[in-house]
């Protein structure tokens, strides 16, 4: 006769876990109080009841297991009870896009965070549409992106600067590859020779706006020791496409994919 099968084994945490960032650090036995939209999340959309799991991160000791306690009205109380895995390491990539209308630059945000960007740094140019940036909005798009996709780290979100300063503060040992639509090097052979060369050294991509850079802009950016021109191919690409290609191909040649 057959064996019995053996029982089959919940996976733990349960794939349907909902997954929130939280801004205190977090440590096996603390409890974590959510209010306000966390809470009704969970609360009202989710449906959480006492002794349901969710998973929390802290951008700072990595992901957790937590355990629903009392469920109130306007209030959620968890116990932190098992860490799942530390802050991931980050490959040290910036991204410099130039701002954008509110729903491509959205997208820069959203893909960017997903990609691995460590770093997010908006520029304004001569050609930008847009010169502000609402960054309370634009956090909560970079961390709904990481709960999505599951990172453990969020990346920085600076708030916007004019290209001539980015420029004249820019750190000498951080590589700037600039997508520029007048040509440079293959984007994959400069970032696998900088790869080779800096052993994953610090690096950023610097992307224009839907106009491109003006011809002062572009001088200026060519003129900068840190500088390397490179080209993304044959056709024009829209600014957020620009920018996510860009970021796309340094994960897969020089990040952590």
């Amino acid at each position: 006769m057959p064996s019995n099968p053996a029982p089959r084994v919940p996976a733990w945490p349960p794939k349907s876990a909902p997954r929130l960032f939280v801004p205190d650090e977090l440590g096996d036995g603390r409890i974590v109080a959510l209010e306000g939209q966390h809470a009704h999340y969970l609360g009202k959309v989710m449906r959480v009841r006492e002794g349901d799991i969710v998973i929390l991160c802290d951008d700072v000791t990595g992901e957790w297991a937590a355990r629903v306690g009392q469920v109130g009205k306007h209030r959620i109380d968890l116990t932190v009870t098992e860490q799942l895995r530390p802050r991931e390491a980050v490959p040290d990539l910036w991204l410099c896009p130039a701002l954008l209308k509110k729903d491509r630059f959205d997208l820069i945000l959203e893909k960017a965070t997903e990609l691995g960007a460590a770093r997010i740094q908006p520029i304004v140019t001569r050609r930008c549409i847009a010169d502000k940036l609402n960054m309370e909005r634009a956090r909560t798009i970079t961390i709904e992106a990481a709960e999505q996709c599951a990172r453990t780290a969020l990346p920085v979100l600076a708030e916007p600067v004019k290209l001539d300063a980015l420029l004249a503060n820019w750190p000498q040992e951080r590589a700037l590859f600039f997508a520029d639509e007048n040509g440079g090097e293959p984007a994959a052979a400069a970032f696998a020779a900088h790869a080779l060369a800096s052993e994953g050294g610090p690096a950023a991509i610097l992307a224009g706006p839907e106009g491109g850079f003006d011809d002062a802009e572009r001088a200026a950016i060519r003129a900068h020791p840190a500088a390397r021109p490179i080209t993304l191919g044959p056709r024009i690409l829209r600014g957020e496409t620009a920018a996510i290609a860009a970021l796309a191909t340094w994960m897969a040649i020089a990040g952590d994919w």
